[in-house]
């Protein structure tokens, strides 16, 4: 598997998606995910299914060959709320660290610096291999990186050919930060744009397939996320194919729609 490198720490650059997927259904995606040669999985306290992953994970048999994310909930980033959850999460995890741990979403009532010292308490302790963020704006990701006494690896965004977020990964590779995108194939809205399935076509792929071939050519980890057993299988198949240049142009030009999926009442005032 393909990885993407920051601060000497490496990301396989597909993994898979856990929101919403929650039991036994969670627990055997991701078994298989890891099975068909998925080593990235991506969890969060949000999600409520840390044990499930853990145990998917588990049954792998492949623990050491895997990268689990989880993500700490932002009404959680108070430096005592911080440690009691990672903790927790660990224990529902089952496993004997996190290997990246994200603050999921800004809280601008909890001062940044205070998180981020909890946070690199966590790394220093052995409860996660590196820390990182997510939903970072510009703004955010310069002074995170200003106070983090540890290194940040990467921002979870929402990236997707019909929202244009150049402006937060240029910030991000300038810092030398990874991006990883979350919904990457716009929850399903890939299939039926008419670009993406001209281009698809060509190629003999998905359209599916195509926006998330945009995002890793790019050098951008994406971890889709599907219930379907088959879906894992095309989900990872993107490395026998490459677009052109005028494809690529193509796709990018979409972003000028800013079709922004996930927007809730607590989020940053987006770049």
């Amino acid at each position: 598997m393909q990885t993407v490198e920051a601060k000497g720490f490496k990301i396989p650059i597909v993994g898979l998606g856990t929101w919403m997927l929650r039991g036994r259904e969670c627990a055997r995606l991701t078994e298989q995910a890891i099975r068909i040669g998925y080593r990235h999985i991506d969890t969060a306290q949000m999600y409520d299914n840390e044990r499930d992953v853990g145990e998917g994970v588990r049954a792998s048999g492949k623990r050491s060959e895997v990268m689990v994310t989880t993500k700490v909930q932002p009404t959680n980033l108070a430096p005592h709320d911080l440690e009691r959850s990672v903790k927790e999460s660990l224990a529902k995890l089952r496993l004997d660290h996190i290997d990246l741990l994200l603050i999921h979403w800004p809280n601008p009532r909890v001062p940044l610096a205070e998180t981020l010292g909890a946070m690199a308490k966590m790394r220093d302790a052995g409860y996660t291999r590196e820390i990182g963020v997510s939903n970072f704006t510009v703004a955010l990701l310069e002074e995170a990186t200003k106070i983090s006494s540890a290194p940040l690896v990467c921002n979870q965004i929402e990236c997707h050919p019909f929202l244009d977020q150049s402006k937060v990964i240029a910030a991000c590779r300038q810092l030398g930060m990874a991006v990883v995108a979350y919904s990457p194939i716009a929850r399903g809205n890939a299939k039926g744009d008419a670009v993406l399935e001209r281009i698809a076509k060509a190629h003999g792929k998905s359209a599916a397939q195509v926006s998330l071939r945009y995002l890793v050519q790019q050098n951008i980890v994406v971890i889709p996320r599907t219930s379907k057993v088959e879906r894992l299988e095309e989900n990872i198949a993107l490395f026998d194919f490459a677009l052109s240049e005028a494809e690529m142009a193509d796709i990018a030009a979409l972003g000028g729609r800013r079709e922004r999926i996930v927007d809730w009442s607590y989020s940053p005032k987006w770049d």
